[in-house]
């Protein structure tokens, strides 16, 4: 028996040993490329990658220079490698990428779409190297900016393929989005630099967008973009399932790392891990979101679809309007035209711990669902968010519209009435260890629960000011507890509760002596209330 396991591994070595032998580099200068910004060298590089499919595989070079391309068409066990001191340009001429019709359908592949590298159905493809790739989108300027990219090309779009490896190469200024994998399996992403800025045409100038894809790992991945960053979408029935995102320094003037906006498939089992989020470097000409960023960290769900068994930990969050926004709505965008939305998506699962937030903004973080339908089993712990500050009692009284239909952004409710989190429409959900406090004096509570049920508040150090009513404001919420908080500054009340549904809410063993009172309510509701142990 030892014997027939020793030849069959002896086989199996030859195998690989043959496979590696049999691989081959294509160079393509040997096929007629030039290192000449005025030839395009579209038909020499296809003809390499063609040549390396046919032949069993193996790498086509790129070598050093500066090499102009249109379309090129990825085919399976190929490797397109850049050699430092490469530079891979798309040709600043929209004729040079011919109309593509995808197979698989998804909301952005009805119809014909352009972009610079491509591949559809392949499998053990790769871009790896030192080299560069510059999409050159700024001369795509007469093209409709919100075009969704199928006037502008983007840069890399890889349709149901599987075993890819995209790994330390430079990607810089896109048509559209930077790289987007639809309906892929086993992707790796490592090691890439992103910068996708251009002056005029920077709508839709996304980082990474992974679509529906299943068992992918980015890491160590540098990102700065107009749009979004790193995205997870679901724009057909497949879900985005099984993905890491780790070490990796992210900036974006919307959102830095996002799930959603379209989410017909939803999100299951993704973890995101040592990450910085920081303000964009970029700030020469127009930009599509804000300047120091929308959000953080957005989790949505509006199109239908599931997310669960979400897990965010390690992550340093600078800027942004609205660090951390969690969003289940309605909108109910269909991704094929004649289909309907019928049933309300979900939201639960999710976990969330030691993220430290500076925002220079006022507006504060969101975790909302909509009437009938909360978001479940959400948990943040150690959790330090240092607002700006400067809301007012106008915004703490003012009504928070549903939105329900509405486009997700964080910034879509306005100035929230917390100055830290504003939770509606929730389920299970707590918050423990961490600190909430403001730059600038602040009249609006650190925490407003609004139809609430199960939530847990405790070990939190919290900031208050006499110009705020209180620190955590309840409406129409139940089963609370409130726990184990200290209380740093001075106001007139620790907790408020309003609403006719509120009961069952339980203050203990909190230090507040910067307090004069420790809950305000009225007396029908007082009986619903108990508290013991609050130092006062």
């Amino acid at each position: 028996m030892r014997k027939f396991w020793k030849s069959c591994l002896c086989i199996a070595l030859s195998l690989i040993i043959s496979h590696v032998v049999q691989a081959k580099e294509y160079n393509i200068l040997d096929f007629g490329a030039k290192s000449d910004t005025t030839v395009v060298c579209t038909k020499a590089i296809q003809e390499a990658i063609d040549a390396c499919n046919a032949n069993g595989g193996g790498r086509v070079i790129i070598p050093a220079g500066n090499f102009v391309t249109g379309t090129i068409i990825l085919k399976s066990f190929v490797e397109l490698y850049l050699e430092n001191g490469a530079t891979l340009l798309g040709s600043k001429n929209i004729l040079d990428y011919p109309d593509i019709k995808p197979d698989y359908i998804s909301l952005r592949t009805q119809g014909t779409t352009r972009q610079l590298i491509y591949a559809e159905n392949a499998s053990h493809i790769a871009i790896s190297g030192l080299g560069e790739i510059d999409g050159q989108g700024k001369y795509f300027k007469i093209m409709q900016p919100n075009a969704e990219g199928v006037l502008r090309p983007h840069l890399i779009r890889f349709i149901s393929c599987q075993d890819i490896v995209v790994q330390n190469v430079s990607l810089r200024n896109s048509g559209a989005w930077m790289e987007h994998y639809l309906a892929c399996e086993r992707l790796q992403i490592k090691g890439v630099k992103i910068y996708n800025h251009c002056k005029i045409n920077h709508h839709n100038n996304d980082g990474i967008d992974l679509d529906g894809c299943k068992n992918v790992t980015v890491s160590d991945v540098i990102c700065d973009s107009d749009d979004d960053a790193i995205t997870l979408k679901s724009t057909s029935p497949k879900a985005c399932e099984n993905i890491t995102i780790t070490n990796c320094v992210v900036s974006s003037h919307c959102n830095a790392i996002k799930m959603g906006t379209e989410t017909t498939g939803g999100f299951k089992n993704i973890t995101i891990s040592n990450c910085i989020i920081k303000p964009s470097e970029y700030n020469d000409g127009d930009i599509s979101g804000v300047k120091t960023g929308i959000t953080g960290i957005s989790l949505e769900i509006v199109d239908g679809g599931t997310m669960d068994g979400i897990c965010i930990s390690n992550v340093r969050i600078e800027g942004t309007h609205s660090p951390l926004f969690i969003r289940l709505a309605n909108r109910a965008r269909p991704y094929k035209e004649g289909l309907e939305v019928t049933q309300v998506g979900i939201i639960k699962n999710v976990s969330i711990n030691n993220v430290f937030i500076t925002s220079d903004e006022k507006i504060g973080c969101s975790i909302t669902g909509i009437p009938g339908h909360p978001v479940e089993n959400i948990h943040l712990s150690n959790i330090y968010f240092q607002s700006e500050g400067g809301g007012l009692k106008e915004d703490v009284y003012r009504e928070v519209p549903e939105k329900e239909k509405d486009y997700p952004e964080g910034t879509m409710f306005g100035v929230l009435p917390a100055y830290g989190f504003y939770i509606r429409h929730a389920q299970n959900i707590s918050v423990t260890g961490g600190e909430t406090n403001t730059a600038n004096p602040d009249s609006r509570p650190a925490f407003y629960l609004d139809d609430v049920v199960n939530g847990k508040l405790a070990n939190l150090t919290l900031c208050g000011n006499e110009s705020s009513e209180a620190s955590v404001w309840l409406n129409q919420s139940e089963k609370i507890t409130i726990q184990e908080c200290t209380l740093q500054g001075t106001l007139p009340c620790f907790v408020r509760v309003d609403g006719a549904e509120t009961r069952s809410v339980s203050v203990n063993g909190n230090i507040l002596m910067g307090t004069k009172k420790l809950i305000y309510t009225n007396k029908v509701l007082n009986k619903l209330i108990r508290e013991c142990g609050n130092i006062y």
